[in-house]
């Protein structure tokens, strides 16, 4: 039972979940410093704007790529600009690969900033773009909201858990304790225990001697997972926690908030993915080379998931690459082809743009994918 099922949702949060909260605070905190100064540069410079999309999509997470949605539909920046952002974006994903190897996440996000800044100058210098189609007769009213910032309840509507559905929730656990304050009064101590641990520091058998025979990693591990599937209830199972809003906090209690849910929302879905390949390995003996998602196959299918919108979905399909069920090429071909959260707002501003976005975004998936099952 510990090995079959503890042991991977442990793993789901010490080896990814408390690096997640880590580092996705530390992003918001530069979007919430820096993030204004990064899109009022693009507007003023509209020969960048590839470059600068393929910046902020591969930035780890989804804002980067969210906050130039609302500028395309303003016509302050290219077509071109917002595939790039989209083919450069690994979503959540990214936070996956990131905390199980830094090393790894670097080359294949330089991988997917090349072909992102590639494929928006294509699109650009193609002239491709529905919004600016020769027989759109007038440009239509901007969609309610663009205008101005986002109302102050957007948090709680959009993005970033319901705190009064997480206090409910977590009432019986944690009195009167906001679902953010607790999540970061475990991860603190989980983070202090799974850096040594992970990074084979110290030996887990002398921190478990040290606790009177309580493994701390395992103990920390299953409870932060089990804390991060009720703030994810508690947000309402939402496929995605990342908005305008969330994308541009507006103080660092909002990042922290934010974090929590972002970290919260990874950790359940590595888990599902985590406890799903060891039941499935355990019970067929597959290690993963029987499974059809090698090859040519392999590449169209992970193209084919990266259609899904959202992040769920990506961060299972990441997390059986971090489990060994799916070779590199289809994981590439996926990373490319996913757009994250940030086609949802766009879908809901240009509903033809984003449908033309994330097929053009396959195409360079699948070409990627499959040169690198010649090189490799």
């Amino acid at each position: 039972m510990t090995e079959l099922v503890l042991r991977p949702l442990a793993d789901a949060f010490m080896q990814v979940g408390v690096y997640v909260a880590v580092m996705v605070a530390l992003f918001g905190w530069l979007r919430w410093r820096y993030g204004d100064r990064v899109t009022d540069g693009l507007t003023s410079r509209p020969r960048l704007g590839p470059l600068v999309g393929a910046l902020l999509g591969v930035s780890p997470g989804c804002g980067g790529a969210i906050v130039l949605m609302p500028l395309y539909a303003r016509r302050k920046v290219s077509f071109g600009t917002v595939v790039a952002a989209l083919a450069a974006t690994m979503g959540d994903s990214s936070w996956v690969v990131l905390a199980w190897n830094p090393a790894f996440a670097l080359k294949i996000h330089a991988l997917l900033f090349a072909v992102g800044l590639v494929t928006g100058y294509v699109v650009d210098a193609l002239g491709i773009d529905p919004v600016r189609a020769p027989r759109r007769r007038a440009a239509r009213p901007e969609p309610a909201g663009l205008a101005g910032p986002a109302p102050a309840d957007a948090l709680a509507t959009v993005g970033g858990p319901d705190l009064a559905a997480s206090r409910r929730l977590l009432g019986g656990l944690l009195p009167r304790v906001p679902a953010s304050t607790a999540f970061w009064g475990l991860t603190t101590p989980a983070f202090a225990v799974s850096v040594p641990v992970v990074f084979q520091m110290v030996d887990p058998g002398v921190l478990t001697r040290a606790f009177g025979g309580v493994d701390p990693y395992l103990a920390l591990g299953v409870l932060g997972t089990l804390v991060a599937v009720l703030i994810f209830a508690a947000g309402r199972g939402r496929l995605a926690d990342d908005s305008l809003e969330t994308a541009q906090p507006t103080s660092f209690r909002v990042t922290l908030r934010h974090s929590a849910h972002e970290a919260s929302f990874v950790t359940v879905w590595v888990a599902v993915a985590y406890v799903g390949w060891q039941v499935f390995t355990t019970t067929t003996g597959f290690d993963g080379s029987q499974l059809a998602l090698t090859g040519l196959l392999g590449v169209l299918v992970g193209a084919g998931i990266g259609l899904i919108p959202g992040c769920a979905v990506q961060i299972v399909f990441t997390g059986l690459y971090v489990s060994g069920g799916i070779p590199l090429p289809t994981l590439v071909a996926n990373a490319i082809s996913q757009d994250g959260d940030a086609l949802i707002p766009l879908a809901a501003l240009r509903r033809h743009s984003a449908a033309l976005a994330t097929v053009i975004t396959t195409i360079p998936a699948a070409a990627v994918g499959a040169a690198l099952l010649l090189l490799l």
